[in-house]
């Protein structure tokens, strides 16, 4: 055990001194790393902060039946039970609208009272409103529910209002996709950067490598340290990078705490959890150190 300890001792000191010995290299690739990393920890940090705000909004869509014109005045409110009866499992409540309350809601507003002066009688029809609970596939189910309800006799025509919804799951949908995505670009870069620079540090100790392996050095002992050397530059870059991500938040939540004070409300973009963020740097960190072993793996066959 002290002998393995003591191995890796050796490996971490001499990593050290590689990076020491070239600071300006080191610091360029740390850089490199630190401000790609720094992209996806902002756009994160927007997620995870929208998500409270999305929480608040009420999601539960709302459909409005009309019936037809010649339908009995008792109708409306038959048909409200039954949906509320039937449909218990997606319906939160049911509103009856008749159409003499849809008329003085009508009168009410200046733009229209003239026009419905004009008319001999009430041209509305009575109306069901029905809101829907909050499930996680929302805009489906009142898909699915406006289409049958539809077909019912007394139902000449429904009003579904949850395009918004859609939207709003679409914009969501597209916003962890390219999350996605732009992790797996950030990925390749710390690949691509840390196999550049081991590559370098190899081909620079070639002769040393070789002297190595002739007094018997195992491949173990020659890769270990470009491994640490791998693994510090990401932990390095992984810190560096959060800093940038909270530097940056600063002048943006400025600017959107302008905005939303216009809107009589408050918001703030915040960095992700401590937990996440350490995640994230343990898996730059092993990434840069695959990435290590590769090339020392691939340059040091001689």
């Amino acid at each position: 055990m002290k002998r393995w300890l003591r191995h890796h001792r050796y490996a971490l000191l001499v990593a050290l001194r590689r990076l020491r010995v070239q600071p300006f290299s080191s610091l360029s690739n740390v850089l490199v790393i630190s401000l790609t990393l720094a992209i996806p920890i902002v756009a994160a940090s927007l997620i995870v902060s929208a998500q409270p705000v999305l929480r608040q909004i009420p999601v539960s869509p709302e459909l409005t039946l009309f019936l037809a014109p010649g339908a009995e005045s008792g109708k409306a409110a038959e048909l409200a039970r039954r949906l509320q009866a039937d449909h218990a499992e997606e319906v939160l409540s049911t509103r009856v609208v008749t159409r003499d309350q849809a008329l003085n809601s009508l009168k009410a507003d200046p733009a229209w009272s003239n026009a419905l002066a004009a008319l001999p009688d009430n041209p509305l029809p009575d109306a069901v409103v029905v809101t829907l609970r909050d499930s996680a596939e929302l805009a489906q189910t009142a898909g699915r529910l406006a289409s049958a309800w539809r077909e019912i006799d007394v139902v000449d025509a429904v009003q579904l209002d949850s395009e918004w919804v859609r939207r709003l799951e679409a914009l969501l949908r597209f916003g962890r996709i390219g999350l996605g995505l732009l992790a797996a670009g950030v990925a390749l870069v710390v690949l691509a950067t840390v196999f550049n620079t081991v590559r370098l540090q190899a081909l620079t100790q070639r002769e040393e490598i070789a002297v190595a392996r002739l007094v018997g050095a195992t491949e173990a002992f020659v890769r270990r340290p470009f491994l640490y050397l791998g693994a510090l530059t990401g932990i390095a870059a992984s810190l560096i990078a959060t800093g940038l991500a909270a530097l940056a938040l600063q002048p943006l939540n400025a600017a959107l705490n302008r905005l939303a004070s216009s809107y009589g409300t408050q918001l703030t973009v915040q960095l992700p959890d401590a937990l996440s963020l350490t995640l994230s740097g343990c898996l730059v960190a092993i990434l840069a150190a695959l990435s290590a072993r590769w090339s020392v793996t691939r340059n040091t066959r001689f």
